[in-house]
């Protein structure tokens, strides 16, 4: 499988650390419940990032996987905890995590609604969930399109605001979600929705390449978060909880 095939099923995870990832960080820490005593799992831990960030902000002890085998070879650098897995069938027993992450990762599975069952039955009863997901409102999808048999990569301005006929012709290889669709892979679960919000992106490149202006766009956006002016957000940011068995 080429590179650019495996960017179209998995997307591609964080190569650079910058302030996009550090605002997602504070967010885990906001709501994820961790302390040192936490056993946590990140879920698709693509090259390790986030299940290291995890372990040195917080000293929870952290578990990861990945269906990856060459992204988890670069993860037990520094994440050893890490092994391949598909995320239908996470390999750890019941009742073992008290946080899971799911960072933009549900929408690359073959099952999402069992990727989902998968990580209930391994959390904890009051142990938490924080997922981050592609909104289906957001103007862009950011995971490319395909075009007469041939994958584009990058971002594809309006295609998830197509009907899913016409939609998942273009983007049969990733998901986005909308509110409803995102909160319906809990239904038959004992769940409590602790938070939902559509977030911004970091936009580091714009950042980057245009300085203060793009900082203060950014900004900006921030401030609409939590308002119905979310709706053409980036991403959900979901914190759910378990409540009983």
């Amino acid at each position: 499988m080429s590179h650019s095939q495996k960017a179209a099923l998995r997307g591609e995870p964080s190569y650079v650390w910058r302030d996009g990832q550090d605002r997602r960080l504070a967010m885990i820490a906001e709501w994820g419940k961790l302390t040192a005593q936490s056993v946590a799992l990140v879920d698709g831990c693509g090259n390790g990032m986030y299940a290291t960030k995890i372990h040195e902000a917080f000293g929870a002890r952290v578990e990861a996987f990945d269906i990856e085998t060459e992204r988890v070879a670069l993860a037990v650098v520094h994440s050893p905890h890490a092994v391949v897995a598909a995320a239908e069938a996470i390999p750890y027993p019941s009742d073992t995590f008290d946080f899971i992450l799911s960072h933009e990762v549900i929408e690359h599975v073959q099952d999402d609604r069992m990727a989902v069952q998968e990580m209930w039955r391994v959390l904890k009863v009051g142990g938490r969930v924080i997922m981050f997901a592609p909104n289906r409102w957001y103007p862009f999808e950011t995971h490319g399109h395909y075009w007469r048999g041939h994958y584009h990569f990058g971002n594809s301005p309006l295609i998830n605001y197509l009907p899913d006929a016409f939609r998942n012709q273009l983007a049969p290889h990733v998901r986005a979600y909308t509110r409803r669709g995102l909160l319906a892979l809990f239904a038959d679960l004992p769940h409590q929705v602790v938070h939902h919000r559509r977030i911004y992106g970091g936009y580091d490149n714009l950042i980057n390449r245009f300085g203060k202006p793009a900082q203060h766009l950014r900004d900006g956006l921030y401030h609409l978060e939590g308002t119905p002016l979310d709706t053409v957000g980036l991403s959900h940011f979901l914190v759910m909880e378990k409540t009983s068995p």
